[in-house]
């Protein structure tokens, strides 16, 4: 069989394994509350914090789908037309044209150009973060965030480009299957790096202070069977007012983080919504689930790339002979990002099923449905959240169950434990 017919089998098998994992870990059986519950819900909410949230949510809407269009354009522009081989070609030459210049300089150039020209709608974005006072570090402290970004993103890519198109230089025929092992293996390696080398960089973490409240949340845990060596705290309020917490990291490396805001804000009660909703993630292994499909997705990924960039048009469009020429980079990332749009909504569909049975697990853990209920009316309030969001927009990328969904399902499982 040639390579081709292997990558082919290869990319099939790598299909089937993220359906197989899709339909084995995410909860598909979980049905939304009844849409009746939900207006009741909404009907509940100040009148003044639902127009508050749309109005905010108006604001950013423009701007972030205006975004979305140029980044489109830009990739198209680079990666289907030989502007982008040009580029590649032109930051090589002070270098001799050496390939490690062309893939590694090359390539982040061209990151680099889509970030610069994409730049005015994330200073838009932060100007209405401004305006509406979520931001609180103001436009030195977006500066300085947004230089860390690009440094570390610097530093990932150029690690990935030299590794990638060195591999492609010692196996010209067999380039996907290592590039395809290599990307998998960079996915889970920076789930377990990425929290304790990367979010340092823009956050403090220290652990939560002794207390009741962390007396409380350690006992859940254990009560749970969740090992959590500490609940951390990030400082965000340096930079926002928007209430938050997370689990990330695999092994020695997962931690169930929160932001100060959520502490300053919240209650008791509610932080504890928070954890135990944090703590059903580590207990239905999200992080892994999400490890695994990211690595099997990037796997995926880098096979079909090398199959489509056999396709004669497409190396013509971009003015390049060969997908595995440093050269061809841009046409990468014009297929990456055309995949990426068309596969936001499928991704945003398993993360709001996820995030729907972490909800389940926290009022299961607590029975606090009122905790729960009032945690949900608190987010939507500080974060500026559309509780019900137009329908087109839900379906496209919305990562979690709105607020009315959240609502009424807190409502539905106080019906069911009352009975």
């Amino acid at each position: 069989m040639t390579p081709r017919g292997w990558a082919l089998l290869t990319l099939a098998g790598l299909t089937v394994a993220l359906l197989v994992t899709a339909a084995l870990f995410i909860p598909w059986h979980r049905p939304p509350a009844p849409r009746a519950d939900q207006l009741a819900a909404l009907r509940d909410l100040p009148a003044e914090q639902v127009a508050k949230g749309r109005e905010f949510r108006a604001a950013l809407r423009p701007g972030s789908y205006a975004a979305l269009a140029v980044g489109l354009l830009i990739a198209v522009a680079l990666g289907l037309t030989p502007l982008g081989s040009r580029l590649v070609e032109l930051v090589g030459r002070p270098f001799g044209g050496h390939w490690i210049a062309q893939a590694v300089l090359g390539g982040l150039a061209v990151v680099l150009v889509a970030d610069l020209l994409t730049l005015p709608f994330a200073a838009w974005r932060q100007s209405v973060l401004t305006r509406y006072g979520l931001s609180t570090n103001g436009w030195n402290g977006w500066a300085v965030d947004l230089l860390k970004s690009y440094a570390v993103s610097a530093v990932i890519g150029a690690v990935a480009l030299f590794g990638f198109y060195t591999v492609i230089r010692l196996a010209p025929r067999w380039w996907w299957a290592f590039g395809a092992a290599g990307a998998a293996l960079l996915v889970v390696l920076l789930s377990f790096v990425l929290p304790v080398l990367v979010e340092p960089v823009f956050n403090k973490f220290t652990p939560m202070e002794q207390g009741a409240l962390r007396t409380e949340l350690m006992s859940m845990a254990a009560r749970d069977g969740v090992p959590v060596r500490d609940v951390l705290v990030a400082d965000a309020s340096r930079r926002t007012r928007a209430v938050n917490a997370y689990v990330s990291g695999l092994g020695p490396t997962r931690r169930v983080v929160v932001y100060d805001t959520l502490l300053s804000e919240a209650t008791p009660a509610e932080v504890t919504a928070v954890v135990a909703h944090e703590l059903g993630h580590a207990k239905d292994s999200d992080v892994t689930v999400g490890t695994l499909t990211g690595a099997l997705g990037a796997a995926a990924a880098v096979v079909a790339l090398y199959l489509l960039g056999s396709w004669g048009l497409l190396l013509r469009l971009a003015g390049v002979d060969s997908v595995a020429h440093p050269r061809a980079f841009p046409l990468l990332i014009a297929l990456v990002t055309v995949a990426g749009l068309v596969t936001t909504p499928v991704q945003a569909l398993l993360s709001r099923r996820v995030e729907a049975r972490a909800d389940a697990h926290a009022l299961a853990l607590t029975g606090d449905p009122v905790a729960f209920e009032s945690m949900q009316r608190r987010l939507g309030s500080v974060n500026l959240g559309d509780p019900d969001p137009p329908r087109w927009e839900y379906l496209y990328s919305a990562s979690h169950p709105s607020t009315v969904e959240r609502m009424a399902a807190a409502r539905a499982y106080a019906r069911e434990t009352a009975r």
